[in-house]
């Protein structure tokens, strides 16, 4: 997959905010409003992490892929672009070396 194919996606879902098509589960999401997005970000999310536990590699793909198109529609929907991403993307490609230190609680304390 390249960034066309998630640049078709919002395009499609951006149309979709745009123009109302009868029977459109986009349209839909869109007219619940964000909070019925965001619960079915969660739940993709929650589904995603599932498939992946169990290991199931064609399940977990195709959550990934209910949770990019989820993820999408809250991003049209908060006026966020896929360029805007691809650019945050890009810029964390070039850092090296950022493992963040994690604070350890001494549990003998």
């Amino acid at each position: 997959m390249d960034d066309k194919v998630l640049q078709a996606l919002y395009e499609t879902v951006l149309s979709r905010k745009e123009t109302k098509q009868e029977g459109s589960y986009t349209c839909y999401l869109f007219d619940k409003g964000l909070d019925k997005i965001l619960k079915k970000v969660g739940e993709e999310c929650s589904e995603t992490i599932i498939a992946a536990k169990n290991g199931d590699n064609s399940e977990t793909v195709y959550e990934i892929a209910d949770l990019i198109y989820h993820l999408t529609v809250m991003m049209v929907d908060q006026g966020i672009s896929i360029d805007e991403v691809l650019a945050e993307l890009d810029k964390r490609s070039d850092k090296t070396g950022n493992l963040k230190k994690f604070h350890e609680v001494d549990k003998n304390t």
